[in-house]
């Protein structure tokens, strides 16, 4: 820790991480023009019952119960992030982008940017109509109304604060992975996740007293050294590379490997998975309050929300999986990966060259990928569960969850290996030991 500070680059840029993450969570406290105060305290008091809301809240760190300028989060941006990687397969002209390099990624960046407000104008206007007609089924009971004088201009005001909100969001993440450290979004996500531990444990201490505290702060602990041990596990494919005699110079001939990490793809399939299954749970609260209605929303309710019904655990975790393989052959291509050993002379000891070394690439990689992705489902899975089974009622399910857990230590991890190797460039020595 005081290495870190010794670096004046190193500290500058810790600096301005944490100055973006305090004006993210100030943002999350500061309640959007026009509406009722005092409605406000009744959504917070309705909403410490869990069900729908407690989900949707658990990546804005509580900006949506206190209907925030922050209240939208970063889940529009992850949504169109999810949206442009699946086209980039479907749509050549993406795929060619993607191809181009930096100059191809500024340009899916760019549309990324667009899909996140418009998509972030049809939250905020779902969320505005909702909350100001009785809650829609997001909280119980039917007398909620944060907008007591509603009006055309009173409604465009507040979703334009959200919208704007949410590009004030993206541009802080984006401002973090340039001139910080750690991945932007990645952070906030972690800040939102993070902010809802102390009072979640003070909610359970109270409730269940300090024996059962304990009990569920063991068994985290276990969990994340299990995460822990997980994340830095890796398989080491050896890499030889041919001399070569260049004038009276000697090149090549060293050995090193590839570092395949069992869990290739990190928290991100825990995080878009987070995201798909939000978006039924967001559609259904636009559907009539009765009849057929109504019907969805009690079944996506008890289907899609509850940790420990059967559905939700198949779902979700295949869900897991599936976005575990997706992202893990988006970044990293055996082909891609063949060819640049044979260009630069490196080839894997016993393997030819080009297509042997790909499809030995391939078959490795679809080893490692599917234990690393049922570690992550069952992480994200079990605690939930045990959760909802010991604690008295489910107001600690989400904020103490599996969810939780991979998306803090994984974005921890990150930020440190990060950290270490600005270290280990200095010559300072690091947090982490091999």
């Amino acid at each position: 820790m005081r290495n870190m500070f010794k670096v004046p680059d190193l500290r500058n840029k810790i600096l301005f991480t944490l100055m973006i993450i305090a004006i993210y969570r100030f943002g999350a406290h500061v309640p959007v023009p026009g509406i009722d105060l005092d409605q406000l305290q009744l959504l917070r008091e309705q909403a410490r019952g869990g069900g729908v809301i407690q989900l949707l809240g658990l990546f804005s760190g509580g900006a949506l119960t206190n209907f925030a300028v922050f209240a939208l989060g970063i889940m529009p941006y992850i949504t169109a992030s999810i949206i442009m990687q699946v086209l980039t397969v479907v749509i050549p002209r993406l795929e060619q982008w993607q191809q181009q390099g930096a100059i191809g990624q500024r340009k899916i960046t760019q549309w990324t940017r667009y899909l996140t407000i418009g998509i972030a104008v049809l939250q905020a206007t779902s969320f505005t109509f909702i909350f100001s007609s009785g809650g829609g089924g997001f909280v119980p009971g039917d007398d909620l109304n944060l907008l007591p004088n509603w009006s055309i201009p009173r409604v465009m005001l507040i979703v334009f604060t959200m919208t704007a909100g949410t590009a004030l969001i993206m541009w802080m993440g984006e401002n973090i992975s340039q001139r910080g450290i750690g991945n932007g979004m990645s952070l906030i996500i972690f800040a939102s996740v993070v902010s809802s531990f102390p009072a979640q444990g003070d909610q359970i201490r109270l409730e269940a007293g300090w024996g059962m505290l304990a009990v569920v702060v063991v068994i985290l602990i276990g969990i994340l050294a299990a995460i822990v041990f997980v994340e830095q596990g890796q398989r080491r494919i050896p890499v030889q590379f041919a001399k070569r005699v260049v004038g009276r110079r000697q090149y090549g001939g060293q050995n090193t490997y590839i570092p395949l990490k069992l869990n290739q793809s990190g928290v991100i399939p825990v995080i878009f998975a987070s995201s798909v299954l939000y978006l039924p749970i967001m559609g259904a609260q636009v559907l009539p309050a009765s009849g057929w209605g109504e019907s969805v929303q009690r079944w996506i309710e008890n289907n899609l929300i509850q940790p420990d019904n059967i559905f939700y655990v198949v779902v979700f975790g295949l869900m897991i999986i599936g976005f575990a393989y997706f992202y893990t052959s988006i970044t990293f291509d055996p082909a891609k990966q063949a060819d640049t050993l044979r260009k630069q002379g490196g080839f894997i000891p016993g393997i030819r060259p080009g297509p042997q070394t790909e499809r030995h690439l391939a078959k490795i990689l679809s080893r490692i990928v599917l234990p690393g992705a049922l570690f992550i489902a069952v992480v994200a899975l079990v605690p939930d569960i045990l959760l909802a089974n010991i604690l008295p009622g489910d107001q600690a399910q989400f904020a103490f969850g599996g969810i939780s857990l991979l998306i803090a230590v994984g974005v921890s991890l990150e930020t440190m290996k990060q950290i270490d190797s600005q270290l280990m460039m200095r010559n300072y020595e690091g947090f982490l030991k091999t």
